[in-house]
């Protein structure tokens, strides 16, 4: 980040072991609990592109997720629009169903009733003549 010759020389003076971070110095004032802090600029020139880039990354990733969700919003729009379509067609296909059982219904049931008395009439006369 800076360069190397501020680090540790003279330019920080005895506040090299107290060293947080690049960039930053601690150095304890004689006699007194309070510590002084020199900030080199050069470092926080560094950092603030660093941060810079960062913040640029992530508005590209923001934008990207905004993207991604106008897209799927609209893909559900169409797929529940979709739906409603199906759905009013199965409906209109039960209505029909419905109309066709109501008239044709009765006509099913005779049949069915017909073809059960013939088979139970068929068995019986089988019976009547397995027994002679």
């Amino acid at each position: 980040m800076a360069s190397g010759s501020h680090r540790g020389g003279s330019f920080y003076g005895d506040a090299a072991p107290y060293r947080s971070r690049e960039g930053l110095s601690t150095r304890p004032i004689t006699g007194s609990e309070e510590i002084q802090l020199r900030i080199d600029p050069m470092d926080l020139d560094d950092e603030i592109i660093g941060l810079r880039g960062q913040v640029r990354k992530l508005r590209n990733v923001a934008e990207e997720i905004g993207t991604e969700v106008n897209y799927q919003k609209d893909f559900l729009e169409q797929l529940q629009m979709t739906m409603i379509r199906a759905q009013a067609g199965v409906k209109n296909n039960f209505r029909r169903l419905n109309k066709n059982i109501i008239q044709n219904g009765s006509n099913h049931i005779v049949h069915v009733v017909v073809f059960a008395l013939l088979c139970f009439f068929i068995v019986y006369l089988w019976s009547k003549v397995s027994r002679k």
